[in-house]
Order: structure tokens, then sequence, then C-alpha cells
């Protein structure tokens, strides 16, 4: 073996001596920031899963092996709990130590994760829907949730923007009750002259409103919708009219259907002849 070989494989053992600490300790750092990742993702899942956010679950995670503690009240909620995590990319095991308390009474103060998550969709799907609507001055409304329980607070210019205002936010998913406080400001107005501001307005608004926007706004407002199988109605828009296609369940469905989409910003008509139940 000559001289210059020798040399060059004692300088390549040092080197990898002295850079094998370094690979060590970033394998251990790539692992720590997988299981991290992989508990917040099981972890995360059960806090919105209806039937296991208001239970006080626990995930530890170690080289992709999954351990659960925690209580539940059914032993279907266990089982729920094991598929979920297994299910979550790069867990190999599962040990499910969650023990089932028939009178397991969960208190989480403020309400669960999931809870808060589901009030604020809540909030936000009811501020969209009111700033969309032709009805309501959306801009000047605040909007609260709380378990379900939507408050409004604000003024509004007449008694029937006030109830358009609770009709939409009551018709929203998840919305148990409403409280609608908002203020009537000034003196009501007629007949008359809300049917000529309204026009007046939709005639402006007509104008810089695309029907592309139209469009998305009326099927975004069909999904947030309560009472409105929004999948199973097709929509379209040329020039601010708009077209209903499709099947709903019930001749109420298909009324307030054409109601939501009237009540859009921008629209002028709707053609619902061939939306049918």
């Amino acid at each position: 073996m000559n001289k210059d070989y020798r040399q060059f494989m004692l300088a390549s053992a040092v080197l990898l001596t002295m850079s094998a600490p370094n690979v060590f300790a970033a394998d251990a750092t790539s692992t720590a920031v997988n299981d991290a990742r992989q508990e917040a993702q099981i972890w995360t899942t059960y806090a919105l899963n209806p039937y296991l956010r208001a239970n006080d679950l626990k995930v530890v995670v170690q080289n992709g092996k999954a351990v659960l503690t925690g209580k539940v009240d059914e032993k279907v909620n266990k089982e729920l709990a094991n598929a979920i995590a297994l299910g979550v990319s790069g867990i190999t095991d599962v040990d499910n130590q969650i023990e089932i308390a028939a009178d397991y009474r969960p208190t989480l103060p403020g309400g669960s994760y999931g809870e808060r998550m589901d009030d604020a969709n809540i909030t936000a799907a009811v501020k969209s829907k009111l700033l969309w609507s032709k009805n309501t001055d959306g801009s000047d409304i605040d909007v609260s949730t709380k378990m379900g329980v939507v408050t409004l607070t604000g003024p509004a210019d007449t008694q029937a923007d006030k109830d358009a205002a609770g009709k939409l936010a009551l018709n929203t998913r998840g919305v148990s009750k409403i409280n609608n406080e908002l203020k009537v400001r000034g003196k009501p107005l007629t007949a008359a002259e809300r049917t000529k501001i309204a026009k007046d307005k939709n005639a402006d608004e007509s104008h810089n409103i695309s029907d592309g926007w139209i469009t998305t706004k009326v099927k975004s407002t069909y999904l947030y919708s309560s009472n409105v199988a929004g999948t199973d109605i097709n929509v379209s828009t040329n020039a601010g009219i708009v077209t209903l296609t499709g099947k709903v369940d019930s001749g109420a469905e298909r009324s307030l259907a054409i109601e939501l989409a009237q009540n859009i910003r921008g629209v002028k008509s709707v053609s619902s002849k061939a939306l049918t139940f």
C-alpha cells in the first residue's frame, strides 16, 4: 500500500469519525420532528372529531409507535381513536391504553378545541353571507358565536333588514339559535322606499359584479346553509341572471334555494324552471 493511499484512508477515517455525531444528531432531530408532527396530526383529528372532541385524550409518538391514554364513555370511541392513529402516515403501531368508563363526563372549560373551531367557522360563514346579501349591510354587523348560538349586534337600516340578517344567520350550518340584537336606526322606510333603494342598489352593483363572482357566492351560500343541499344544485350566471338546475328534496328547499340566490348582490333575476323535486 503506497504512502499517498494510506494518508487518504487515514484522512477519510478521521473525517467520518468527526461527522458521525452530526449525522446521528440529524437523524435524531428528524425522528423527533416526525414524532411531533404525527402527535399533532392525531390530536388535532381527535379535537375536530364530533365523537372524540370532548374527551381529554393524550397522544405520545415515538419512532412510529403511538401511545394513547385518557378516557371515553364507549368502546366504539376507543376503537375510533385507534383507527385514526393508525391512519396517520408513518404510524406503524398503536398502544391503545384509553380507558372505557360508562359514567365518564368530560369537563372542558370554555368548550373543546373542536367546538371553538366550529364556532369560528359559523361566525365566518354568517359574516360572509351577510356581506354577500343585497338586503343587509354586513360590514356594519358584528357576529359572535358560542356553542352554536349566534349573536348579531350593530345597526340595521330597517326592521326588514334586521329580520333578513337574522334569517340568513339562522339558516347556517351548525347554528342552533340566534340572538338578533341589531338596532333599527331612523324612521322605518315604507315598502315603496325599500323597493326603490333595493332596485337602485342592485342596478349600481350589477355593473361592477362579475357573473363568476355571483355564481361562486350563490354556491358558497348553499354550502353554508343548513336547509339546502348545495352539492345537488348546479348554478350558472349570465349577465346577472342566475340559472339553477338539479333536483332538491322538497318544494320548501326549492323555494329557499331561489330566495338565497335572489338575495345575492348583483343578481338581477333567478331562472329555476330546471330545479325540480
